[in-house]
């Protein structure tokens, strides 16, 4: 995918506590662009899901140092965007890499993927049972919409977004109206 800024319509990130506009615009996007997003994660997807867990549990640790590495001017606008107070929002960055880290040991275990063998039994009777096999895989891109009460830990960076692409699947985001930037 890329960047793309085509709708007419100008989204402005305003201030929680004052109601007054702050310097962040976003364009709403138009359906052509949102139609864009959705084939590109499903174009990514027959990649992503091919890669091995390894590369899954480094790239959510990847992601994971990036949010911390975030300094605190990104704190102080989510803050201004939600009126929540910095000391809450730093827990809640550190909730969010936790769950990345977490998603990434899960990955490295491989318990998640429920692994199960029955194997055949042609003699039972009235009818053989055939040898059955399953294992746990992602299905497909997975739409992930921000929420508005946690701007971190369950919005478009959170946990829905972390196990979808724990699983393999890639991930088309909505950012929460009241805090876009």
């Amino acid at each position: 995918g890329s960047r793309s800024a085509q709708g007419t319509t100008l989204l402005k990130s305003i201030q929680a506590t004052t109601g007054e506009a702050l310097p962040y615009e976003f364009h709403h996007a138009t359906e052509q662009e949102i139609n864009q997003a959705c084939e590109a994660a499903s174009q990514a997807f027959k990649t992503y899901r091919h890669t091995t867990p390894e590369q899954r549990a480094v790239f959510l640790e990847n992601i994971a140092d990036e949010l911390d590495a975030l300094g605190t001017d990104f704190l102080e606008i989510v803050s201004q965007e939600t009126a929540l107070p910095l000391a809450r929002l730093q827990g809640e960055r550190a909730r969010t890499s936790g769950q990345m880290r977490l998603f990434a040991k899960v990955l490295r275990r491989g318990d998640f993927l429920g692994a199960r063998i029955d194997t055949a039994l042609p003699e039972r009777q009235p009818l053989p049972r055939p040898d059955l096999r399953q294992i746990k895989i992602g299905v497909g891109p997975v739409a992930v919409f921000g929420a508005s009460n946690f701007p971190l830990a369950f919005s478009t960076a959170g946990g829905d977004t972390a196990s979808a692409l724990a699983a393999g699947c890639s991930v088309v985001v909505k950012a929460h109206s009241g805090h876009m930037a």
